[in-house]
């Protein structure tokens, strides 16, 4: 066989084996999903043998995934009766979900307030690393009007709603998302650190954020944090509209209502402490 000839196979192999090793990767994270969904209220610990037969697999193949799951805190194993049940890692994570459903079903009475209110659209949004995450919106019944979707992203750095949680965060979480670069989106956008960090201080100062069309021409934002039980910021409030309509002098008499929204979700919560009304600025 000729060397070019060789090669060529040789790739071929490669190929094959690749796509053979991302199905078995696929495969094993399924099955592992399909264990898990085994356990119920009814049965919430079930041994090797069961588990196998309910999910039509070796013994072999399911104490492997088993195996894996308890190294990820997603299984347990009874020490007195060897049977498997589910794993803190999974209370966590359906506690973190918990916290964001309870977040949006309580903040959907007040978006739907400040949308009659102010008459331009309204937010709600978490941070996802260096960006935001639109959790609900209402949008304005206005014609010219801030349009979004729900599950859409934006930078965290240059929108009302990212500033007003980034502002308190710890330094490592700021640190982190300076670190990855702060991209220029309009001539308005901060794009230096110490500047961002400026910025950050005096919206824990004044209690709200404003973005300035910092991400967007022609738009103006002003956001609040909601705060849970425990103090930390979980989300951020926002009306947002086109600068020809919501002027900068307008955005202090809009902060005062987004801050007193934001404050009272941040009850419903649980949060109890006073925060002082927002400063102008």
């Amino acid at each position: 066989m000729e060397p070019g000839a060789v090669r060529t196979a040789e790739r071929k192999q490669q190929r094959k084996s690749g796509t053979a090793e991302r199905r078995s990767r696929l495969s094993s994270v399924a099955n592992s999903l399909r264990l898990l969904k085994v356990f119920s209220d009814e049965e919430p610990e079930i041994g090797i043998s069961a588990l196998a037969q309910r999910m039509g697999l070796a013994k072999s193949t399911v104490h492997r995934l088993a195996s894996t799951l308890i190294g990820a805190d997603m299984l347990e194993q009874n020490p007195e009766t060897g049977r498997y049940r589910l794993g803190l890692a999974l209370l966590e994570l359906g506690a973190l979900v918990r916290r964001k459903m309870d977040v949006s079903n309580e903040a959907k009475p007040y978006l739907r307030m400040l949308r009659e209110t102010t008459g331009e659209t309204v937010h709600l949004a978490i941070l996802d690393h260096a960006s935001v995450f639109y959790v609900t919106k209402l949008e304005s019944k206005q014609a010219i009007r801030m349009s979004s979707e729900v599950g859409a992203r934006a930078l965290a750095h240059c929108t009302g709603e990212g500033k007003a949680m980034l502002a308190f965060q710890p330094d490592e979480v700021v640190d982190e998302i300076i670190g990855c670069g702060l991209p220029l989106r309009t001539a308005n956008t901060i794009t230096d650190a110490k500047a961002l960090r400026r910025d950050l201080a005096a919206i824990r100062a004044r209690g709200y954020a404003i973005d300035n069309e910092e991400s967007e021409l022609g738009l103006r934002s002003v956001a609040a944090p909601i705060r849970s039980e425990s103090g930390a910021v979980v989300a951020s409030l926002s009306i947002a509209g086109p600068s020809q309509r919501i002027s900068k002098k307008s955005l202090a008499s809009y902060a005062r209502e987004v801050v007193k929204a934001a404050d009272e979700i941040s009850q419903r919560l649980g949060y109890r402490q006073y925060r002082q009304p927002p400063q102008r600025g």
